[in-house]
């Protein structure tokens, strides 16, 4: 169900939705896709993102659950869908990072239903949903990043796929028995599971070779698709201590997985997901050898200030220009990476609660404005000399959801999605249709970078 759009602003929303595609279909062919040439998938040139000859640059959001709209199960709102890719084209937002896999199993704060189980009985009706999402997308002309994993458990991810391959034994996150690092230290052993792995390369196989019912196309000609990724966060394990034992195995998992993906579809790009040196066992050396390979074409990174104790939510005043120095350097040792890598690289999550950590869809984001045109100037300096910093991703969009209980705790059975996943408060990280200001931060940035 469609909540919170009053009638007039639906309608209007509705009808520039049909315009908007009416006047795409000029320009394309079957069920308002763009025409498929070779020109126009995202390719690599040197540390540039390209379509044909034009170098590619983006702002985008992360809006993991676009699949879930699209489809016509419980948690499925297509005129949702429709309004939200309408209100971020017309912002100039047009790359997506969707979930394309999530796992039914035993994690308490995993969204269901999911795309699969155990078994190869795969939920055809999300899949559906994926195909809806990327036609959608097409009539926008808009690029889609698809991630096939999680290291977290809000969607299932790793932790779910060793679990069915060990007898049901599994870690949850939160779970006041196995205090942290015992969740990273355990899931990290998916990359040297054979079993599990090879339960999740025959899911990524039939994903990434799908033909869409929508439209009888082949997922490997879309051109909505920008590129396809292993996972969400891909880690080894905590920190450098523990995670050393295997990072042979990350290495080879990343190099192994890309080039499986690229067996299958020679077209779009192929990423990791990683987050960066902090997500790489905090140790330097990490981030550069697990994406040497060939088979990774771009780089991405995510910065979390609230995360990583760089601000206090409590204290923002205090804490932003402390955390702006942090995050220049943060930034500036992931540009260096990518120059020595010869990749292009996106920061493809970020983010930063409202004002005092509230959630409440009406609360101040005056220091996470301020600190979301921070970053952007970062990414307009790499564009104006070329750098090798070319996109973003902002986590995350909630538009037109809403929370579904005061407290922003998530059930089981919620599917207002707003963007922030199970695990955490919902609206504790979304930018809503009525944030004004952050939209103009967003929409100023792209505007910029398409000049």
């Amino acid at each position: 169900m469609l909540h919170n759009f009053k009638p007039i602003k639906f309608a209007l929303l509705t009808l520039s939705g049909f315009l908007m595609s009416a006047c795409l279909s000029t320009h394309s062919q079957d069920h308002g896709f763009t025409q498929d040439t070779a020109s126009q998938f995202v390719t690599v040139k040197d540390t540039a993102l390209m379509i044909g000859e034009t170098p590619y640059r983006f702002v985008g959001v992360n809006f993991w659950y676009g699949a879930y709209l699209g489809s016509e199960g419980a948690t499925g709102n297509i005129e949702r869908l429709r309004a939200e890719l309408d209100l971020l084209k017309s912002k100039g937002i047009d790359n997506l990072r969707v979930l394309g896999g999530s796992e039914d199993g035993p994690m308490e704060k995993s969204v269901r239903p999911a795309f699969r189980n155990a078994s190869s009985d795969y939920n055809e009706t999300l899949l559906r949903g994926l195909d809806s999402l990327l036609v959608e997308m097409g009539k926008r002309d808009m690029k889609a990043v698809i991630y096939l994993n999680n290291f977290w458990e809000w969607s299932g991810g790793m932790g779910t796929y060793l679990s069915w391959v060990n007898n049901g034994e599994f870690t949850d996150l939160g779970d006041p028995n196995k205090p942290w690092p015992a969740y990273p230290l355990a899931t990290m052993k998916f990359y040297s599971n054979t079993a599990a792995k090879a339960l999740y390369q025959d899911y990524v196989k039939a994903v990434v070779g799908r033909t869409n019912t929508l439209t009888g196309k082949a997922y490997t000609h879309d051109t909505a698709i920008m590129a396809w990724q292993l996972a969400n966060e891909p880690r080894p394990g905590y920190s450098a201590a523990p995670g050393m034992a295997d990072l042979p195995e990350f290495y080879q998992w990343i190099d192994e997985t890309a080039g499986f993906i690229k067996s299958i579809d020679g077209n779009h790009l192929v990423s990791s997901g990683n987050e960066g040196f902090m997500g790489c066992a905090d140790y330097d050396p990490c981030f550069n050898e697990a994406h040497k390979t060939d088979n990774i074409d771009y780089l991405t990174f995510h910065m979390w200030p609230k995360n990583w104790s760089w601000v206090d939510p409590d204290n923002m005043q205090g804490t932003i220009e402390s955390t702006k120095l942090k995050a220049t350097a943060y930034i500036e040792q992931h540009i260096a990476y990518a120059n020595t890598l010869n990749k292009p690289i996106v920061l493809e999550e970020f983010g930063l609660p409202r004002d005092k950590g509230a959630i409440t869809i009406n609360s101040s984001t005056e220091y996470r404005d301020r600190f979301y045109a921070f970053v952007y100037d970062h990414v307009e300096n790499s564009i104006a000399q070329n750098g090798p910093l070319v996109g973003t991703n902002v986590w995350t969009w909630g538009g037109f959801g809403r929370a579904a209980h005061q407290n922003g705790i998530w059930q089981q059975g919620d599917t207002d999605f707003t963007g922030d996943p199970p695990q955490e408060d919902q609206g504790l990280n979304s930018i809503f249709d009525t944030d004004v200001s952050t939209i103009k931060v967003l929409s100023n940035h792209a505007e910029k970078i398409t000049k």
